[in-house]
């Protein structure tokens, strides 16, 4: 792009326009256009490429994102030009300041990507982002997951889910089991990605379903959904159950607060612990995640799942899609 094309550009960016009352709709956001101005000195003009659309937004949408004012999320784009020379054009930069087809990027806003040999740059938002990270913590340190041990993952074809499983197969676990709302994303997990069993939930069934699958019980529980799924967690727990509490993604929409587990005093009878947790807090290792991870993705025994939505146009249609299941895997939009 040359000089004179570029400062002619605009830019385009989503904002929030009202809140929610249960499911968000499309007439919540509105794109809007304006000049890309000047670049300040200390920053890049990084052209956004891959975004990621992740539960945690819906929450989001109740108060921490500010009407009428440009939203977040984690992004990879390329820099554009630079007024640093921490940033260079072409460097690859993950950031926050997403939702908008460029943003200004300080050093200290963004992380270098280096790209590796085998793995897509996409997976940064994946295995090897965020989605990854949250997996990685919730099992080694938080539940503390030991080998020969069962564990089972709600919302299983997500992007947490599809991370949690494969790390647990490499760190020996024994039985991994996934909830999910289908037939056919039931099947990819046990054939794709890594769960030894899978069953599609049915509503006031969990429990006895979680029993049927796996009668002798369960070590671990990654949990994305809350609800009666934690409640069938709670019954199929062997003695000294860990649970990594990660999301509620059932529950962020609804109206009415939603029924608390029956069982929660099963807590004391069976010694668990249940544990929540921000991945903000463990970026420290993000080094020992990549150590770990990035050779079995160059082996391909550990796959980047993502659905793809591209254009960056269809941002909200992708967004509200994943709220209702629509992806497997990790959502990403990209314009690429």
């Amino acid at each position: 792009m040359s000089s004179d094309n570029f400062i002619n550009q605009h830019n385009i960016l989503v904002h929030q326009i009202s809140r929610p009352h249960g499911e968000p709709l499309a007439e919540n956001f509105r794109f809007v256009e304006q000049p890309l101005g000047s670049l300040g000195e200390g920053a890049a003009w990084v052209e956004n490429v891959h975004f990621s659309v992740d539960p945690y937004m819906r929450e989001c949408m109740d108060g921490d994102w500010e009407l009428n004012e440009p939203l977040e999320g984690r992004t990879i784009g390329r820099v554009i030009r630079s007024n640093t020379p921490a940033l260079h054009p072409g460097d690859w930069v993950l950031h926050r300041k997403g939702w908008r087809t460029y943003a200004q990027v300080t050093p200290e806003e963004g992380r270098v990507i280096a790209p590796v040999a085998g793995v897509p740059l996409r997976a940064w938002l994946s295995l090897l982002g965020g989605t990854g990270l949250t997996a990685w913590v919730a099992l080694t340190k938080i539940a503390r997951l030991q080998p020969g041990e069962s564990l089972y993952v709600s919302s299983a074809a997500g992007g947490v889910g599809s991370a949690a499983a494969q790390f647990a197969a490499l760190l020996g676990a024994k039985r991994i089991v996934g909830s999910t709302r289908n037939a056919e994303k039931s099947k990819i997990l046990t054939e794709r990605l890594g769960y030894t069993d899978a069953f599609v939930y049915e509503s006031g069934k969990v429990s006895a379903q979680l029993r049927d699958v796996i009668p002798e019980g369960i070590d671990v529980y990654l949990d994305n959904v809350g609800g009666e799924q934690l409640e069938a967690a709670i019954a199929a727990f062997k003695d000294f159950g860990r649970a990594a509490l990660i999301g509620a993604v059932a529950q962020y929409s609804a109206l009415t607060p939603p029924v608390a587990p029956y069982n929660l005093f099963d807590i004391v009878g069976k010694s668990l612990t249940l544990q929540g947790f921000l991945v903000r807090d463990y970026k420290n290792l993000q080094d020992e995640l990549e150590e770990f991870i990035i050779p079995h993705i160059q082996s391909g025994r550990v796959v980047p799942e993502d659905t793809v939505t591209h254009g960056f146009n269809n941002i909200v249609d992708a967004f509200l899609s994943m709220l209702k299941g629509g992806n497997l895997g990790k959502a990403i939009v990209s314009i690429e």
